[in-house]
């Protein structure tokens, strides 16, 4: 892909900021006594959330709140940038870093093939949420470091990390305008991944040996890119593959979500196995959610993570990886 991006090729979602990313965000145990609008508003073990983990400590983002905000601008572990983009169900976790500054990051409301374009303070450059990449501006062509994240249920995520801290919503978390709180309570995507339609504007599936709005996840390493759709993922225990040169292991957790690690250790390629909600090898047991060694000779080491950004609907993967393969049993 060249770049800069041309103008033209960015669609008008909303106005810059109208999505207000959150810049002040609180967090607390679990929910208990948080209102939205009067009301009492709780999360669910199956509300999916990204989980970060970090220096030991843990934090979980509910979709409840990115599907309203898309970006929160977070202080864990050194400066943080957690995006989600409800159009392509992609989530990137990343430094909030430019050009070696700390700077913060808002929604444009622009779109760059369906997909989130945010824009950080410092440059006012354009970045692709699915690249981590800017597009246009002062720091075009320049990539965020990654931050390694789960894209899980709030169960999932909890009984993994019992300590965790969860993100509040607004306006315990000050947003980038203070917008008044969003109905946290409702989707307002709802309908939106059981359907066939493609953004804001409906456009065509750009590959159909997939339904459009069919979980993947897309490993990619060179000129190679393969994608991994949840169903057929969901019947193997655990997929043993090589992308390119990568040996990696991709699997389902319990809650239906998908992960993606390099299957490596001490620089030595190793088969994956299953047990239950643990990841095996090499006599270790690793979380599905995170890729974390329980026990065994490998306790507390973490495998590395094969995929740059989260599962996403595979119209997404495959507007940014068109050459892509798709794996099958």
């Amino acid at each position: 892909m060249s770049l800069p991006v041309p103008e033209s090729d960015l669609d008008r979602g909303a106005q810059k900021d109208g999505i207000p990313a959150i810049t002040d965000p609180a967090f607390a145990a679990d929910w208990s006594g948080v209102e939205n609008r009067g009301e009492s508003l709780e999360l669910d073990d199956e509300d999916t959330v990204v989980g970060v983990a970090r220096d030991g400590e843990a934090r979980a983002y509910p979709l409840r709140i990115l599907d309203w905000h898309e970006v929160v601008n977070d202080e864990f572990g050194g400066p943080l940038l957690v995006t989600f983009c409800p159009l392509c169900g992609s989530g990137m976790t990343a430094v909030r870093r430019v050009d070696g500054e700390v700077t913060t990051f808002g929604v444009s409301g622009l779109l760059f093939r369906s997909d989130l374009v945010m824009y950080d303070a410092a440059t006012e450059s354009l970045w692709s949420q699915i690249m981590a990449t800017a597009i246009r501006g002062p720091r075009t062509g320049e990539s965020l470091a990654l931050v390694p994240s789960s894209l899980t249920t709030w169960g999932e995520w909890r009984t993994d990390h019992p300590r965790t801290r969860v993100l509040l919503p607004p306006p315990d978390s000050g947003t980038i305008t203070d917008a008044p709180p969003r109905p946290y309570g409702r989707d307002p995507y709802v309908g939106y991944a059981d359907s066939d339609r493609i953004g804001i504007g409906g456009g065509d599936n750009p590959d159909d040996r997939l339904a459009p709005k069919t979980t993947v996840v897309g490993v990619a390493d060179g000129e190679s890119a393969r994608a991994y759709p949840l169903p057929r993922v969901q019947e193997m225990d655990v997929v043993n593959d090589t992308v390119g040169d990568l040996p990696v292991a991709v699997a389902a957790t319990a809650a239906g979500t998908l992960v993606a690690y390099v299957r490596r250790l001490d620089g030595e390629t190793v088969t994956v196995g299953r047990d239950g909600r643990y990841l095996t090898a090499e006599g270790s047991r690793f979380r599905v959610t995170d890729g974390v060694a329980v026990d065994g000779p490998h306790e507390g080491a973490r495998l590395e993570q094969a995929n740059s950004i989260s599962p996403k609907f595979w119209f997404a993967w495959a507007n940014f990886h068109p050459e892509t393969d798709i794996w099958s049993p």
